[in-house]
């Protein structure tokens, strides 16, 4: 046993309560994307948006993560991580208000900018809580954080949902949203670990470059996070433009991807030591492209739908593998986790961006296609996972028997 799960054992009850409290933080954030998602097609009609100009718009919360992440470690070095994530946290939440308010595309574009540096600040410091407290643990609890992430997610938009088909303002239901949250954040903060660091440790590096060995595991990474940044910013406008729903039906396509996310990445940990991640992401990535299929054949919006609900499914527990490959992936396993977690920002980035533009062009039918191609994607990678689950009853930190592997220190 490692001296990590004998820390964990000697003090339990704190460390299962601060599981819950950083299960907690993760709901609460996926409950500020869910929100967010549902009310797009709000905030497109009341600034009379293009989808290019949408599409730009939404690659910037990517451009401000992607900025702002290497600075997550220095201010969790400086303040303590728990202060840290209180801080970060709260400032993601109350900026949910700030978007609606904006009177421009430009100024939406800015407004966006600092709602993703905030949120990709405080996603690097609530994951490298939730590893310290798996590694006390002893046994793999990400994809379970993640899967509340996609709970709260799930919550955020079927309360998202509720405010469109009431047809309510945008800006009173995410000022409330913002304020309910930003409490909530407040009161799960108070019981995460505050892990100390050592007097003596160096602030970590600004930048962290991939290392070749991360390289393709951030490729299979990139297929998934495209699809999901695709699927949940663009699933309710395709209901709405394509298939001509009501605001109340386009919101709630969100949902039901939502709802597949969370409840694959729930039960995702039991599967994966079941079936091993290879053949879990495998699978996943045929049930995303016929979902992807499912999507740009759909003759009404019952079937979109269940397309949308199908990739939620297929690739909800890639992410969180992919880091933990890449924790084993060579000799540094910080690096290449945030070689990965680069990668796979830069995908969010490109995600609305790219469907925004080709839908200028084409159509939003075609933008999709893009959705059904990444998912394939995952077929053809999934071998490069292998490992990323350890061996069956392997704690976290113990390494992996295979050439050149590591010592697992994954986040998700």
């Amino acid at each position: 046993m490692s001296s990590a799960t004998e820390s964990g054992a000697a003090q339990p009850a704190p460390v299962r309560r601060a599981r819950m409290a950083v299960a907690a933080v993760f709901a609460v954030h996926g409950a500020v994307t869910g929100n967010f998602a549902t009310r797009i097609p709000w905030i497109q009609e009341r600034l009379d948006l293009s989808a290019g100009q949408l599409g730009l718009a939404l690659a910037f919360p990517a451009v401000g993560a992607s900025f702002a992440m290497p600075l997550a470690g220095r201010i969790s070095h400086r303040f303590g991580a728990r202060t840290a994530l209180r801080g970060l946290l709260a400032l993601w939440c109350l900026w949910l208000a700030v978007p609606p308010l904006v009177p421009g595309p430009v100024w939406l574009c800015g407004a966006l900018f600092v709602f993703g540096a905030t949120a990709g600040m405080s996603d690097v410091a609530m994951n490298a809580l939730g590893v310290e407290i798996e590694t006390r643990l002893g046994r793999p609890i990400m994809s379970g954080l993640h899967g509340m992430w996609s709970a709260g997610a799930l919550i955020g938009s079927a309360a998202g949902t509720v405010a469109a088909h009431a047809e309510a303002d945008a800006r009173l239901h995410l000022a409330l949203a913002a304020a309910a949250l930003t409490v909530l954040g407040a009161i799960a903060c108070h019981w995460v670990l505050d892990p100390d660091s050592a007097a003596e440790e160096h602030p970590p590096p600004r930048f962290a470059l991939p290392p070749r060995s991360a390289l393709i595991i951030g490729a299979v990474g990139f297929c998934a996070v495209f699809a999901e940044g695709a699927s949940l910013d663009w699933s309710a406008v395709y209901l709405r433009d394509v298939m001509d729903s009501s605001p109340g039906v386009a919101a709630a396509c969100t949902t039901a991807f939502s709802c597949t996310m969370a409840a694959a990445r729930l039960a995702g940990d039991a599967v994966v030591g079941r079936f091993g991640a290879v053949r879990t992401v495998r699978v996943g990535g045929v049930l995303a492209t016929l979902g992807g299929l499912g999507v740009v054949t759909a003759p009404n919006a019952g079937l979109a739908i269940a397309g949308f609900g199908l990739i939620g499914l297929g690739i909800a527990v890639v992410v969180p593998l992919a880091f933990a490959a890449a924790a084993r992936s060579g000799p540094a396993p910080s690096q290449a986790i945030a070689g990965v977690a680069t990668i796979t920002y830069t995908s969010g980035l490109i995600a609305p961006a790219a469907m925004g533009s080709i839908a200028d062009l084409t159509s939003l039918t075609v933008s999709f296609c893009l959705v059904t191609v990444g998912a394939l994607g995952l077929v053809a990678g999934a071998g490069v996972l292998r490992g990323a689950s350890g061996e069956p009853g392997a704690a976290p930190g113990t390494p992996v028997r295979e050439p050149g592997a590591s010592e697992r220190t994954a986040s998700g």
